[in-house]
Formats: C-alpha cells, structure tokens, sequence
C-alpha cells in the first residue's frame, strides 16, 4: 500500500464529502440563517446581501460548495479537474478562514485561553488538501502538456 496515495485519496475523498453534507445544508432555512452573522461581515462575500436575500447568498454558496465537491471526487479522473477543484476549493477555505478576522465575537475566551467557532478554524486542514491539490495536478498538467507537444 502506498500510504502517501492512500492519505491523498482520503483527504480528497472526505474533503468532498464534508463539502457535499455542508453545500446540501445551505438549501435548508436554519443553515442560511446560521452562516448570515459570518457572510454578513466578510469582506469578500458580504456584498452577495446586495443582490440576493439572506436564502438565495446561502443557496448560492451550497451550490459553489456541491460543484466543488464533485470537481473534487472528478479529479481522480482528470487532472485538470483537480486542479480546478483545488482552487474552488481554496476560495472556500480561505474566505471561511477570513471569518476569523472579519466576524464580530468570533473569539472567546474559555478560562483564560482564546478560543473560537472550531467550524471555521477547522477549513485550515482543508485549506492544506486544497493546496496540496493545486500543486499535484499542476504537476499533471503540466506532464500532460509535455506528452501533447512531444507528440
């Protein structure tokens, strides 16, 4: 077994789903609710209220994370999927990172250590799927390229 393949294929495969369970969640009224505190104040997606009402910014948001998902799942066929995949990922991640910094009382203190809405400082490991996504089928890309031209 190659355990660098075998941690790669995991960490694609439950990034995914994770992204499929929480887009799909989006549809629901008590999630559109429940992401409008963070979306509300973020400088890169607060303007999406401008334009859509609190169910439809969530909506869209759902249906970014699903086309992620599945570009995600498509990449173990296609690099070039991969690769687009790793950077709709790393759009989500870093915007829900961006959370940390732009939403008001994100950060607690629980006794005498700062502490946060763990939803959001976990996209930090998923942040590293992505980049390690990006990197890997740029590689595969670019080899593709190199097979296209030596032909």
């Amino acid at each position: 077994m190659n355990i660098k393949k075998t941690g790669y294929a995991i960490g694609i495969t439950g990034t995914s789903l994770v992204l499929l369970w929480i887009g799909i969640l989006k549809f629901t009224p008590s999630e559109a609710m429940g992401i409008k505190p963070y979306v509300e104040h973020s400088f890169l997606i607060g303007w999406l209220y401008a334009i859509g009402s609190v169910r439809q910014v969530s909506d869209f948001i759902g249906i970014f994370e699903i086309v992620t998902s599945i570009s995600l799942l498509a990449s173990f066929w296609s690099s070039r999927a991969g690769l687009i995949a790793g950077y709709l990922a790393t759009i989500i991640f870093l915007t829900t990172l961006s959370f940390l910094i732009t939403t008001p009382g994100i950060w607690k203190e629980m006794d005498g250590l700062p502490v946060t809405d763990f939803f959001v400082l976990k996209d930090l490991g998923f942040l590293a799927v992505a980049l390690q996504m990006i990197g890997s089928n740029s590689e595969n890309e670019k080899a593709n390229a190199g097979m296209a031209y030596s032909k």
